[in-house]
C-alpha cells in the first residue's frame, strides 16, 4: 500500500496534523510520500521526519498587520502554475490520496480519478458549526479549493454533527505547569506589536516565539519577563507543556493542543479570514477561550487575572484514522463513517464544555 499525502503549508498547524498522522502511518509501516504546497521550502523547519518530500508553491494568502491583504493575495498568485502542478502531478503509483487543505494533491486525485479522502478543520465548515465572517464566497473557497471524495472534518466539539475530535499531539511527558509562564505565538502579527503588547506586564514571563529583527532584540534588553524564541517544534512543544496559558491567533491545531493540555487560551484571529473568525467564536461560545479583535491590553489584563483554562481530553484520533483507512482500502470499503465518529467522542474523557446550545 502506497500513499500520498498533501499538505497545505501556509500555516504550521496543518504540517503538525501531518507530523501526528505520519508518526501513526509509520506505527503500521505503511509508506507514505509527502507533498507540502503554500510556503517556499526553505522557509519550512524540522522537517525531517517526512523524508524526500515534494515542495510546490500552490496557494497562499498575504497578511499585513493582523489582516489579510485580498488584492496582494491575489497577484501573488499563480494559477497557471498551479495548474501545471495539477497536470503534472503523476499519480499512477499510489493507491490513495490524503489532503489536508492542499490543493494540488486533491485536483490531480479528481482528474486521474484516484481514491482520496480529505482530512482537516476547514473540511468541518461544510457542516453546521459556529461560523463568523461566513458568506457566499467563503463558503465556495471552502468547498472547491482542495476537494475530495470522502471529508473527515475535526473540531473541538461535535455540535451534533458528523464530525470527528481534533488530532491533538502533544508533548507526551507530564510536565510541571509554571503558573506565571504564558507561550506567544501571534505569528500573523508584526513581532513589534507583539512585543508592546506584553511589555507592560511585568509580572508573568513570555515566551515570544517567532523570526526576529535585530531591532526587536534590542528593544527587549533589559525586559527580563520577555523571552524571544527562535521557530522550533521541539522547544515550542516544551514550553507549551509547562506553560499556564497560550496567546495566538486562531489557527485549529495549536488551541486544539492547549485544550487537551488544559492551557487557558486567548486569539486574537486574523482579520477577514472566515476559519480564525469562526474558531474565535467557537472558543468562547463552548467556554474554552477568550478572543479580542485587536491586541486589546485590557482583555489581555482581565485574561491574566480572572480567565482559568479547561482541559478535554482527546483520544488518539490519527491512530484511529490510519486504522480506520487501513481497514477500509483492504476491505475496499469504508466502514460507516456515524459509528467511527461516534466511537471517537466516546472516547473524549472530560466533559468540561460549556454546554452549546
Amino acid at each position: 500500500m502506497k500513499i500520498l499525502y498533501g499538505v497545505q503549508a501556509t500555516g504550521n498547524g496543518h504540517i503538525t496534523r501531518a507530523r501526528a498522522m505520519n508518526q501513526a502511518f509509520k506505527n503500521k509501516q505503511i509508506d507514505v510520500d509527502f507533498l507540502f504546497s503554500g510556503r517556499e521550502k526553505k522557509h519550512l523547519f524540522d522537517m525531517e521526519e517526512f523524508g524526500d518530500f515534494r515542495c510546490y508553491r500552490g496557494l497562499t494568502f498575504v497578511t499585513q498587520s493582523g489582516s489579510v491583504q485580498l488584492l496582494a493575495s491575489i497577484k501573488k498568485s499563480n494559477v497557471c502554475q498551479l495548474y501545471r502542478d495539477i497536470r503534472a502531478l503523476d499519480l499512477s503509483q499510489y493507491d490513495l490520496v490524503l489532503t489536508d487543505f492542499e490543493p494540488i494533491s486533491a485536483w490531480a486525485a479528481r482528474a486521474q480519478h484516484k481514491k482520496t479522502i480529505a482530512i482537516g478543520h476547514q473540511y468541518a465548515f461544510e457542516h453546521d458549526i459556529p461560523k463568523a465572517g461566513d458568506n457566499f464566497i467563503t463558503r465556495l473557497f471552502m468547498r472547491y479549493f482542495a476537494p475530495a471524495e470522502l471529508q473527515l472534518g475535526l473540531h473541538w466539539h461535535h455540535f451534533d454533527q458528523l464530525v470527528l475530535p481534533p488530532i491533538a499531539q502533544t508533548h507526551s511527558e507530564i510536565t510541571k505547569t509554571i503558573d506565571n509562564k504564558i507561550v506567544v505565538y501571534l505569528g500573523f502579527e508584526s513581532p513589534e506589536d507583539t512585543i508592546r503588547f506584553i511589555a507592560p506586564f511585568t509580572h508573568y514571563d513570555f515566551y515570544i516565539y517567532g523570526e526576529f529583527s535585530d531591532e526587536c532584540h534590542s528593544s527587549t534588553k533589559g525586559l527580563l519577563h520577555i523571552n524571544l524564541c527562535p521557530l522550533s517544534r521541539q522547544g515550542f512543544k516544551e514550553d507549551l507543556a509547562s506553560c499556564n496559558g497560550v496567546i495566538s491567533n486562531a489557527g485549529f491545531e495549536l488551541s486544539s493542543e492547549a485544550i487537551h493540555l488544559g492551557k487557558r487560551i486567548l486569539v486574537k484571529p486574523l482579520a477577514g479570514q472566515m476559519e480564525q473568525l469562526s474558531n474565535a467564536k467557537a472558543l468562547e461560545q463552548l467556554g474554552l477561550g477568550l478572543s479580542m479583535k485587536s491586541l486589546d491590553p485590557i482583555i489581555l489584563k482581565n485574561w491574566l487575572n480572572d480567565f482559568e483554562g479547561k482541559r478535554i481530553i482527546y483520544p488518539d484520533v490519527a491512530a484511529a484514522i490510519v486504522n480506520w483507512i487501513i481497514e477500509g482500502l483492504h476491505s475496499s470499503r469504508w466502514k460507516n463513517y456515524q459509528a467511527f465518529a461516534d466511537s471517537l467522542w466516546n472516547e473524549v474523557k472530560s466533559t468540561d464544555i460549556k454546554n452549546y446550545v
